[in-house]
């Protein structure tokens, strides 16, 4: 008969091999056969897509050993060219493993139609807001006699008259018919002097005056872009719809 003692013994020892054996099996598995299966410290930095068109995009991706999926979601941006990449998922310069998926939403090759706005009856300074806020751009504006003073009678795209509710193309120009207040008020003309170009001319405007014709010259009293030169000058008395001729500082 065998004594107690020795079959726990026995037990025991039977018990700790087993342990030391899974222990090990384990440690081989986190430390080598994980860490090989998953490219353990093997990252990938990645690119900054945006503004790259499909083709050079994909190209890029594939130098980088990572993948990637068009999402069904397009958007549009107007300083784009089609097919530009607009969003990826995951963000530029994000660590991720080789092999990773790239999400990427490109720019759509039309642009989307939108609701034209009711401008009429309008003042001109809140026009420019308007359009800018639902993605469509100021084109031309066409001073007619109307005894109305910088108030929107007309809207037009592509020289014909659109009304509210018509679809036109998101980030068309939309020209403007605009009263003259019967061109018989004097006006002042304001000092532009230091404002940047697209201020000055929107302060013009906004005055019941005109853009004349815009200079380009170099000059060490304003910073580029500004404008640093006008006529008549600041203080002229002028009429209604008169033109303001303006210098921009260049680079």
């Amino acid at each position: 008969m065998i004594p107690l003692n020795y079959s726990l013994k026995k037990i025991l020892i039977n018990l700790l091999i087993i342990t030391a054996i899974a222990v090990f099996f384990g440690f081989l598995f986190l430390k080598v056969y994980l860490p090989l299966y998953t490219n353990h410290g093997e990252t990938v930095s990645v690119p900054d897509l945006s503004g790259y068109e499909y083709q050079e995009a994909s190209e890029l991706l594939d130098n980088s050993g990572l993948q990637y999926e068009v999402s069904l979601d397009s958007g549009f941006s107007t300083e784009l060219p089609a097919l530009a990449i607009l969003k990826q998922i995951p963000e530029a310069n994000s660590q991720v493993k080789s092999g990773r998926k790239i999400y990427l939403t490109l720019n759509a090759r039309n642009a989307p139609l939108i609701k034209m706005p009711n401008l009429v009856n309008m003042p001109l300074k809140n026009v420019q807001e308007i359009l800018s806020n639902i993605g469509l751009e100021r084109g031309d504006i066409v001073y007619v006699p109307d005894i109305g003073i910088n108030v929107v009678l007309e809207q037009r795209y592509r020289g014909v008259t659109v009304k509210e509710g018509f679809e036109i193309p998101k980030g068309a120009q939309i020209d403007l018919v605009v009263g003259d207040g019967m061109g018989n008020q004097i006006l002042l003309v304001p000092d532009l002097t230091g404002m940047e170009e697209e201020d000055g001319e929107f302060l013009v405007l906004g005055s019941g005056l005109r853009v004349g014709k815009k200079n380009y010259s170099l000059t060490d009293s304003v910073s580029p872009g500004k404008i640093f030169l006008q006529a008549p000058p600041a203080g002229s008395e002028v009429k209604t719809g008169d033109l303001i001729d303006i210098w921009i500082s260049k680079n």
